[in-house]
């Protein structure tokens, strides 16, 4: 029993993570109904932001998270006017095509720039646990759910306390009526698509001191990301905050009694039954 709640306190943490990516999914999906497969390479971006900063100016990746959300803001700007601008009005398949363009790019890209490496930051703290009832909790693990947590509370609290928010969440709804009555929506969008970047870069940095980065992790990030999104519900910022958890939870069970890469089976038959009898998600409503 003790070591099964080990894993599963394991799991949760990292399910935390996962949550944290599909919510800056969710977050683009939500406002614009667009479906960004480079969510996962944006995250990539992060992590590497945070790898170089520590090794060649000794900064710390904690630290690194003040100095990354205006970077991946402004860079998730960018991609919006110069990019996803173009194909908003434009068939699904389109915008599809698009992403998935963008996430081969900056995959490439990383890997013309910084090799196949496998690279991760050792901290004086990387190692460091907290003992508590007999469980042992990583440091670096909880202090990125204790990020993301923030992280998200701040989000919520943008949403429903100030008119940005509010003009997010009435571009949500109803992009015409938003628009009738005085919302810029094309400066929604702008925001909206930063505030994805943001979030993707804020999750890369906090990921770091306990995992390695190399050109194409964020292909495995936006997999599991769409998995926890689509058990959520599309556009449902707690569903996705709650899926994460199942899913990270799940994982890491399945590790117990299932050898190397064979624990990601489970969270695949979990996904493949709610496309089955609850396409919607879980926690979607009628």
């Amino acid at each position: 029993m003790p070591e099964i709640i080990q894993v599963i306190v394991g799991g949760l943490l990292i399910g935390g993570m996962f949550s944290f990516i599909a919510i800056g999914l969710n977050v683009v999906f939500g406002v614009m109904e667009i479906v960004n497969f480079a969510h996962g390479s944006i995250v990539m971006l992060g992590m590497y932001f945070a790898y170089w900063l520590s090794v060649l100016f000794h900064v710390d990746p904690y630290i690194a998270i003040f100095l990354g959300v205006p970077v991946f803001f402004i860079f998730g700007v960018c991609v919006q006017k110069i990019l996803i601008n173009r194909v908003l009005n434009a068939p699904p398949i389109n915008q599809f095509l698009l992403t998935l363009g963008l996430m081969l790019f900056l995959d490439n890209l990383a890997l013309l720039l910084w090799k196949p490496d496998y690279r991760t930051i050792k901290m004086s703290y990387t190692a460091s646990v907290i003992n508590i009832g007999g469980i042992d909790i990583s440091i670096t693990r909880l202090v990125a759910f204790g990020i993301m947590l923030a992280s998200v509370t701040i989000l919520q609290q943008f949403l429903t306390k100030t008119y940005l928010g509010k003009a997010i969440r009435a571009t949500a709804d109803d992009r015409e009526g938003a628009s009738l009555v005085g919302i810029n929506v094309p400066r929604v969008y702008l925001f909206t698509f930063g505030l994805s970047s943001a979030l993707a870069g804020i999750a890369g940095i906090a990921i770091i001191p306990f995992f390695y980065v190399f050109p194409y992790v964020g292909v495995h990030f936006v997999i599991t990301a769409y998995i926890v999104v689509v058990l959520g519900g599309l556009g449902r910022f707690t569903g996705a905050l709650i899926g994460g958890l199942i899913i990270g939870a799940s994982e890491s069970l399945a590790g117990l009694y299932l050898y190397g890469s064979l624990k990601m089976v489970v969270p695949l038959v979990i996904f493949i039954g709610v496309l089955l009898f609850r396409p919607s998600g879980i926690f979607a409503g009628k």
